[in-house]
Protein backbone atom coordinates (compact mmCIF):
# COMPACT_ATOMS: atom_id res chain seq x y z
CA UNK A 1 0.00 0.00 0.00
CA UNK A 2 2.74 1.82 0.57
CA UNK A 3 4.52 1.81 -2.59
CA UNK A 4 0.68 2.14 -4.44
CA UNK A 5 0.61 5.50 -2.46
CA UNK A 6 4.05 6.51 -3.56
CA UNK A 7 3.85 6.32 -6.91
CA UNK A 8 0.41 8.03 -6.83
CA UNK A 9 2.03 10.84 -4.85
CA UNK A 10 5.10 10.62 -7.26
CA UNK A 11 2.62 10.76 -10.50
CA UNK A 12 0.67 13.97 -9.27
CA UNK A 13 4.01 15.83 -8.84
CA UNK A 14 5.11 14.59 -12.14
CA UNK A 15 1.97 16.25 -13.86
CA UNK A 16 2.30 19.62 -11.83
CA UNK A 17 6.03 19.71 -12.90
CA UNK A 18 4.37 18.80 -16.67
CA UNK A 19 1.55 21.61 -15.98
CA UNK A 20 4.78 24.08 -14.93
CA UNK A 21 6.59 23.36 -17.65
CA UNK A 22 3.80 24.32 -19.95
CA UNK A 23 2.94 27.57 -18.26
CA UNK A 24 6.25 28.65 -18.21
CA UNK A 25 7.86 27.85 -22.13
CA UNK A 26 4.47 28.12 -24.12
CA UNK A 27 3.18 31.42 -23.62
CA UNK A 28 6.03 34.16 -23.12
CA UNK A 29 3.96 37.60 -23.02
CA UNK A 30 6.19 40.88 -22.42
CA UNK A 31 4.47 44.15 -21.02
CA UNK A 32 6.47 46.86 -22.16
CA UNK A 33 5.95 47.96 -26.32
CA UNK A 34 9.18 48.97 -26.86
CA UNK A 35 8.65 50.38 -30.70
CA UNK A 36 5.41 51.21 -32.92
CA UNK A 37 4.96 51.36 -36.67
CA UNK A 38 5.60 55.11 -36.29
CA UNK A 39 9.29 54.57 -35.57
CA UNK A 40 9.78 53.38 -39.22
CA UNK A 41 7.63 55.93 -40.40
CA UNK A 42 4.08 54.46 -40.79
CA UNK A 43 1.07 55.94 -39.48
CA UNK A 44 -1.57 53.42 -37.57
CA UNK A 45 -4.81 53.40 -35.67
CA UNK A 46 -4.73 51.94 -31.79
CA UNK A 47 -7.23 50.33 -31.32
CA UNK A 48 -9.16 48.49 -28.45
CA UNK A 49 -11.95 45.76 -29.24
CA UNK A 50 -13.57 43.32 -27.22
CA UNK A 51 -13.59 39.60 -27.51
CA UNK A 52 -16.45 36.91 -26.80
CA UNK A 53 -15.41 36.32 -23.04
CA UNK A 54 -14.72 39.98 -22.69
CA UNK A 55 -11.13 40.94 -22.47
CA UNK A 56 -9.74 44.13 -23.70
CA UNK A 57 -7.35 43.30 -26.54
CA UNK A 58 -4.81 46.16 -27.81
CA UNK A 59 -4.33 46.55 -31.72
CA UNK A 60 -2.46 48.46 -34.46
CA UNK A 61 -4.09 48.67 -37.92
CA UNK A 62 -1.63 49.93 -40.58
CA UNK A 63 -3.36 50.92 -43.88
CA UNK A 64 -1.77 50.96 -46.93
CA UNK A 65 -2.02 54.05 -48.96
CA UNK A 66 -4.53 54.14 -51.48
CA UNK A 67 -7.33 51.23 -51.63
CA UNK A 68 -5.49 48.17 -50.46
CA UNK A 69 -5.62 45.00 -52.29
CA UNK A 70 -6.25 42.88 -48.44
CA UNK A 71 -5.88 42.97 -44.63
CA UNK A 72 -3.50 40.63 -43.03
CA UNK A 73 -4.39 39.66 -39.34
CA UNK A 74 -0.76 39.12 -38.05
CA UNK A 75 -0.80 36.43 -35.50
CA UNK A 76 2.69 36.58 -33.86
CA UNK A 77 4.55 33.93 -32.08
CA UNK A 78 4.84 33.07 -28.13
CA UNK A 79 6.86 35.76 -26.97
CA UNK A 80 6.96 39.32 -26.97
CA UNK A 81 4.46 41.44 -28.39
CA UNK A 82 3.36 43.34 -31.19
CA UNK A 83 5.98 46.01 -30.78
CA UNK A 84 8.21 43.43 -31.93
CA UNK A 85 7.02 42.52 -34.95
CA UNK A 86 7.21 45.71 -36.51
CA UNK A 87 9.50 45.65 -39.11
CA UNK A 88 8.57 42.10 -40.34
CA UNK A 89 4.56 43.80 -40.61
CA UNK A 90 6.33 46.44 -42.92
CA UNK A 91 7.18 43.73 -45.25
CA UNK A 92 3.38 42.89 -45.98
CA UNK A 93 2.52 46.33 -45.77
CA UNK A 94 5.20 46.76 -48.93
CA UNK A 95 2.83 44.46 -50.84
CA UNK A 96 -0.06 46.96 -50.60
CA UNK A 97 -1.91 45.47 -47.85
CA UNK A 98 -3.88 46.48 -44.51
CA UNK A 99 -1.59 45.08 -41.34
CA UNK A 100 -3.65 44.51 -38.57
CA UNK A 101 -1.42 43.45 -35.67
CA UNK A 102 -2.73 42.40 -32.33
CA UNK A 103 -1.69 41.42 -28.81
CA UNK A 104 -3.12 37.88 -27.21
CA UNK A 105 -4.60 38.42 -23.89
CA UNK A 106 -1.32 39.19 -21.15
CA UNK A 107 0.49 40.74 -23.79
CA UNK A 108 1.53 44.70 -24.05
CA UNK A 109 -1.19 46.76 -23.53
CA UNK A 110 -4.08 43.61 -23.92
CA UNK A 111 -6.01 42.13 -20.67
CA UNK A 112 -6.25 38.86 -19.24
CA UNK A 113 -3.91 36.16 -19.02
CA UNK A 114 -2.75 34.13 -22.25
CA UNK A 115 -4.74 30.24 -22.55
CA UNK A 116 -4.93 28.17 -25.52
CA UNK A 117 -8.29 28.59 -25.65
CA UNK A 118 -8.43 32.28 -25.02
CA UNK A 119 -5.38 32.62 -28.14
CA UNK A 120 -8.47 31.10 -29.99
CA UNK A 121 -10.64 33.90 -28.72
CA UNK A 122 -8.27 36.49 -29.29
CA UNK A 123 -7.97 36.04 -32.68
CA UNK A 124 -11.78 35.40 -33.78
CA UNK A 125 -12.38 38.91 -31.92
CA UNK A 126 -9.21 40.58 -34.12
CA UNK A 127 -11.67 38.97 -37.50
CA UNK A 128 -14.59 39.99 -36.32
CA UNK A 129 -13.81 43.61 -35.04
CA UNK A 130 -12.64 44.12 -38.79
CA UNK A 131 -15.81 43.00 -40.42
CA UNK A 132 -17.33 45.34 -38.43
CA UNK A 133 -15.49 48.13 -40.16
CA UNK A 134 -16.98 49.38 -43.30
CA UNK A 135 -13.60 50.61 -44.40
CA UNK A 136 -12.01 47.07 -44.60
CA UNK A 137 -12.94 44.40 -47.61
CA UNK A 138 -14.75 42.02 -45.86
CA UNK A 139 -13.99 39.41 -48.21
CA UNK A 140 -10.54 39.99 -48.84
CA UNK A 141 -9.16 39.00 -45.05
CA UNK A 142 -5.99 36.94 -44.50
CA UNK A 143 -5.20 35.23 -42.15
CA UNK A 144 -1.31 34.89 -40.95
CA UNK A 145 0.41 33.29 -38.27
CA UNK A 146 3.83 32.50 -37.14
CA UNK A 147 5.11 29.91 -34.96
CA UNK A 148 2.81 29.48 -31.89
CA UNK A 149 0.62 32.09 -34.30
CA UNK A 150 0.50 29.45 -36.67
CA UNK A 151 -2.10 27.41 -34.43
CA UNK A 152 -4.34 30.46 -33.84
CA UNK A 153 -4.35 31.37 -37.93
CA UNK A 154 -5.42 28.06 -38.46
CA UNK A 155 -8.12 27.83 -35.80
CA UNK A 156 -9.49 31.44 -37.19
CA UNK A 157 -9.34 30.18 -40.88
CA UNK A 158 -11.52 27.00 -39.47
CA UNK A 159 -14.01 29.07 -37.81
CA UNK A 160 -14.22 32.19 -39.80
CA UNK A 161 -13.82 32.60 -44.16
CA UNK A 162 -11.12 33.84 -44.66
CA UNK A 163 -9.79 34.96 -48.40
CA UNK A 164 -6.30 32.89 -47.34
CA UNK A 165 -4.11 31.41 -44.63
CA UNK A 166 -0.78 31.72 -44.09
CA UNK A 167 1.53 29.44 -41.89
CA UNK A 168 4.57 30.02 -41.12
CA UNK A 169 7.56 28.42 -38.99
CA UNK A 170 4.67 26.25 -37.02
CA UNK A 171 4.15 23.28 -36.35
CA UNK A 172 1.84 20.08 -36.77
CA UNK A 173 0.41 19.93 -32.88
CA UNK A 174 1.28 20.39 -29.78
CA UNK A 175 1.77 16.46 -28.74
CA UNK A 176 4.44 16.71 -31.97
CA UNK A 177 6.50 19.58 -30.37
CA UNK A 178 5.99 17.70 -27.14
CA UNK A 179 8.30 15.19 -28.20
CA UNK A 180 10.82 17.74 -29.49
CA UNK A 181 11.39 19.55 -26.76
CA UNK A 182 9.86 17.33 -23.80
CA UNK A 183 10.58 13.92 -24.82
CA UNK A 184 10.26 12.52 -21.55
CA UNK A 185 6.28 13.18 -20.83
CA UNK A 186 3.94 11.64 -22.61
CA UNK A 187 1.45 13.63 -25.13
CA UNK A 188 -1.12 12.25 -23.07
CA UNK A 189 -0.25 14.21 -19.93
CA UNK A 190 0.15 17.69 -21.77
CA UNK A 191 -3.20 19.72 -21.54
CA UNK A 192 -2.21 22.18 -24.77
CA UNK A 193 -3.46 20.64 -27.72
CA UNK A 194 -3.42 23.04 -30.66
CA UNK A 195 -4.16 20.10 -33.09
CA UNK A 196 -3.39 21.82 -36.00
CA UNK A 197 -3.00 19.06 -38.11
CA UNK A 198 -6.10 18.05 -37.43
CA UNK A 199 -8.24 21.12 -38.08
CA UNK A 200 -6.20 22.06 -41.18
CA UNK A 201 -7.86 19.32 -43.03
CA UNK A 202 -11.06 21.05 -42.78
CA UNK A 203 -9.81 23.93 -43.99
CA UNK A 204 -10.92 24.31 -48.04
CA UNK A 205 -9.36 28.31 -48.41
CA UNK A 206 -6.22 28.95 -49.92
CA UNK A 207 -2.96 28.07 -47.91
CA UNK A 208 0.63 28.78 -48.31
CA UNK A 209 3.06 27.18 -45.85
CA UNK A 210 6.68 28.84 -45.44
CA UNK A 211 8.91 27.26 -43.42
CA UNK A 212 13.34 27.31 -43.00
CA UNK A 213 15.01 23.64 -43.44
CA UNK A 214 17.45 25.89 -40.73
CA UNK A 215 14.56 26.27 -38.50
CA UNK A 216 15.87 25.40 -34.90
CA UNK A 217 12.81 25.57 -32.98
CA UNK A 218 10.37 24.55 -34.70
CA UNK A 219 11.72 21.26 -36.83
CA UNK A 220 11.29 21.68 -40.88
CA UNK A 221 9.56 18.48 -40.95
CA UNK A 222 6.94 19.54 -38.73
CA UNK A 223 6.08 22.15 -40.96
CA UNK A 224 6.00 20.17 -43.50
CA UNK A 225 3.75 17.50 -42.17
CA UNK A 226 0.91 20.00 -41.60
CA UNK A 227 1.75 21.19 -45.28
CA UNK A 228 1.19 17.83 -46.53
CA UNK A 229 -1.85 16.96 -44.21
CA UNK A 230 -3.51 19.80 -45.96
CA UNK A 231 -6.18 19.97 -48.77
CA UNK A 232 -5.41 21.54 -51.69
CA UNK A 233 -5.05 24.45 -52.83
CA UNK A 234 -1.79 24.92 -51.41
CA UNK A 235 1.89 26.03 -51.73
CA UNK A 236 4.77 25.05 -49.41
CA UNK A 237 7.37 28.41 -49.40
CA UNK A 238 11.09 26.73 -48.28
CA UNK A 239 13.59 29.51 -46.86
CA UNK A 240 16.57 28.99 -44.82
CA UNK A 241 17.80 31.00 -41.91
CA UNK A 242 16.41 30.64 -38.44
CA UNK A 243 13.38 30.14 -36.43
CA UNK A 244 13.20 34.41 -35.96
CA UNK A 245 15.10 35.41 -38.58
CA UNK A 246 14.12 33.40 -41.80
CA UNK A 247 12.29 36.33 -43.65
CA UNK A 248 15.48 38.55 -43.27
CA UNK A 249 18.08 35.46 -44.59
CA UNK A 250 15.69 34.71 -47.49
CA UNK A 251 14.23 38.40 -47.79
CA UNK A 252 14.03 37.86 -51.93
CA UNK A 253 12.58 34.37 -51.88
CA UNK A 254 9.92 35.36 -48.63
CA UNK A 255 8.75 38.56 -50.65
CA UNK A 256 8.88 37.24 -53.91
CA UNK A 257 6.89 33.91 -52.55
CA UNK A 258 4.63 35.28 -50.63
CA UNK A 259 3.73 38.08 -53.02
CA UNK A 260 3.46 35.30 -55.95
CA UNK A 261 1.38 33.38 -53.84
CA UNK A 262 -1.45 36.14 -52.93
CA UNK A 263 -1.06 37.04 -56.77
CA UNK A 264 -2.18 33.82 -57.99
CA UNK A 265 -5.12 34.29 -55.64
CA UNK A 266 -6.09 37.43 -56.89
CA UNK A 267 -4.90 39.26 -53.56
CA UNK A 268 -2.48 41.34 -55.21
CA UNK A 269 -1.65 42.34 -58.42
CA UNK A 270 1.18 44.89 -58.75
CA UNK A 271 4.68 43.71 -58.06
CA UNK A 272 6.24 44.06 -54.46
Amino acid sequence: MKILIGCIFAFILFVAYVRFLEATTIFLPSKDVLATPRDIGLAYEDVYFQTIDHKRLNGWLVKAPGEANATLIFLHGNAGNIGDRVEKAALFHQMGLNIFLMDYRGYGHSRGRPTEQGMYYDALAAHDYLKSRKDINHDRIISYGVSLGGAAAVDLALRRRVACLIVESSFSSAADMGRVILPFVPSFLLSVKMDNEEKIKKIMAPKLFIHSENDETVPFALGKKLYDTAPIPKMFLKITGSHNDGHMTSRKLYIDGVWGFLNKIGLVSDSP
